[in-house]
């Protein structure tokens, strides 16, 4: 059974940043439209157009808060634990994500609005989860690091490797000023270096759970840390 291991906001203080997130779009949104009375937009009631772009805005937040949706999970396998950037989470963030453009291509066509407004509004709601998430899961989608209880595997784009425990010398594990783990460096018995780079990787909500495994299990080869800011 998979277990969460980032704590995350309960369902009521999600929800209700989420409601002030929609109330607050919802009241900047009547900049977008050309308003020619309290409540037209050349004949056309406004608010379901208002109500439209404040979606857009909540679903940009939710690609972007992906905890929300996609609480952070690890399955356990008999022999260890797999992480990576799981492709379902990924293929429903596009879906979600098409949401976006769809919306602003029909207030678009439906309203009289402010062109610069407009844009300015749409290229935040649709560039900001490329930009944030939706590029770096793409990248990463076929990545992962698995840590066998005799053995380390990963895949970082071109680069791949399993090492079974007999064949490392020693673990080192590279942190950075606060500590936090972002390579492995793996030192063979042939004396070849490996270094998985975790920063490239998209396990940036792993890292924990990894430093915690590697530690545990393979103690005695953990020859120590080395603090790096690259």
């Amino acid at each position: 059974m998979a277990k969460i291991i980032r704590p995350r906001y309960s369902v009521e203080i999600s929800i209700g940043v989420l409601l002030l997130i929609f109330a607050l779009s919802f009241f900047l949104a009547f900049q977008i439209f050309d308003i020619k009375g309290p409540e037209l937009n050349v004949g056309k009631n406004i608010y379901p157009g208002i109500v439209l772009i404040s979606l857009a805005v909540i679903i940009m937040v939710l690609v972007l808060w992906e905890e929300f949706l996609f609480p952070v999970k690890i399955k356990p396998e008999h022999d260890g634990l797999t992480f990576r950037n799981h492709s379902s989470k990924l293929k429903t963030q596009l879906l979600i994500y098409l949401l976006i453009p769809v919306i602003f291509v029909i207030v678009y066509l439906e309203y009289e609005v402010n062109l610069v407004r407009f844009i300015i509004w749409a290229a935040i709601c649709i560039v900001a989860p490329v930009a944030g998430k939706l590029i770096s899961g793409i990248k990463n989608y076929n990545d992962f690091l698995r840590l066998h209880n005799d053995a380390i595997e990963y895949k970082n784009n071109e680069k791949v490797g399993l090492f079974t425990l007999k064949e490392i010398q020693h673990i080192t594990l590279v942190k950075d000023d606060r500590k936090v783990l972002h390579k492995i460096q793996l030192l063979l018995t042939n004396n070849t270096e490996i270094i998985i780079d975790l920063d490239e990787m998209e396990l940036e909500a792993f890292i924990a759970s990894i430093d915690k495994f590697i530690v545990t299990h393979y103690g005695t080869l953990v020859k120590g840390t080395i603090t790096s800011n690259n």
